[in-house]
C-alpha cells in the first residue's frame, strides 16, 4: 500500500479495496452498494465504478447492476483450478531462471531468504515463514525475465492468497520445503533447466495438496461431502 495516496483515484481505490478484500477485511460474502463503497473510501462514485470492474474482471468481486457488488468466496475446486495454473507457471518461471542464469547478488538474495526461512522453521514461526516464503517464489519469478508470466502469476498469486493465509495456523513444521528449496537453487544457479523444473514441480505438487488438505480440514465435515459428490 506504499504510495497510495499519491496515486490517482482509480488506481487508489482498486489497491484499497483489493487490500481490503486480500487481508480478509471484507471478506467473501459481503455485499455493499456502490455508494457504500465509495463512502467506505471517502471517494466519488466514478473511481469505485471502474475499480470494481477491474475486480471483477480479476475475479475477486462480483458487479451485479442495481444489486451492488459482493466479495466472492471460493470453492475447493476453484482453488484447485487456481494452485494448477498458479504452480504451472511458477516452474515455468524456474526453468526460465535456470536457462537465464544468476549473478552472485541474486544467488546470495535466495540464500538469504532461504536462511531467514530456516530460522524461522526452527523458531516455529509459521507466520513469518509463510511471508518469507511468498518473497521467495516472488524472487524466482521476478528474476525470470518474462513480463507477462509475472503479470498473469500475479492475477493468480491475489486469488490464492486468502485460501493461504487461512491456513496459516494449520500448517505443520515447513522442514521438508526448505530442503526442497535449498534443491531448486542448485538446480538453478547450476543452469539445469530441466532438473529445475522437475524439482519445483514436485515441491509445488506436495504442497498445493497439502494447501487443499489443510483447506478441507479447516472447511469441516460438509465440505469434504460436497468434493466427493
Amino acid at each position: 500500500m506504499q504510495g497510495v495516496a499519491s496515486m490517482p483515484a482509480r488506481e487508489r481505490a482498486y489497491r484499497e479495496l483489493k487490500f481490503r478484500i486480500l487481508e480478509g477485511r471484507l471478506p467473501p460474502g459481503t455485499t455493499l452498494l456502490e455508494t457504500e463503497v465509495a463512502a467506505l473510501l471517502s471517494m466519488s462514485r466514478t473511481p469505485i465504478r471502474e475499480a470494481l470492474i477491474k475486480l471483477d474482471e480479476e475475479g475477486l468481486v462480483r458487479v451485479r447492476p442495481r444489486h451492488g457488488v459482493t466479495v466472492r468466496s471460493q470453492s475447493l475446486d476453484d482453488l484447485a483450478e487456481i494452485y494448477e495454473v498458479f504452480s504451472a507457471l511458477e516452474v515455468v518461471a524456474a526453468r526460465l531462471l535456470a536457462r537465464r542464469g544468476l549473478s552472485e547478488a541474486e544467488i546470495e538474495r535466495l540464500h538469504g531468504l532461504m536462511a531467514q526461512m530456516e530460522r524461522a522453521t526452527k523458531r516455529d514461526d509459521i507466520a513469518q515463514w509463510s511471508q518469507l516464503d511468498d518473497n521467495f517464489h516472488a524472487e524466482i519469478v521476478a528474476l525470470c525475465g518474462n513480463s507477462r508470466l509475472q503479470t498473469t502469476l500475479r492475477q493468480y498469486w491475489d486469488q490464492q492468497y486468502r485460501a493461504r493465509m487461512a491456513i496459516v495456523p494449520l500448517r505443520p513444521r515447513p522442514s521438508q520445503s526448505d530442503d526442497e528449496h535449498r534443491a531448486i537453487v542448485a538446480a538453478i544457479a547450476a543452469q539445469d533447466s530441466d532438473e529445475a523444473g522437475r524439482l519445483h514441480q514436485l515441491h509445488r505438487d506436495r504442497t498445493d495438496q497439502q494447501a487443499l488438505a489443510l483447506l478441507r480440514l479447516q472447511a469441516g465435515p460438509a465440505a469434504q461431502d460436497v468434493a466427493e459428490e
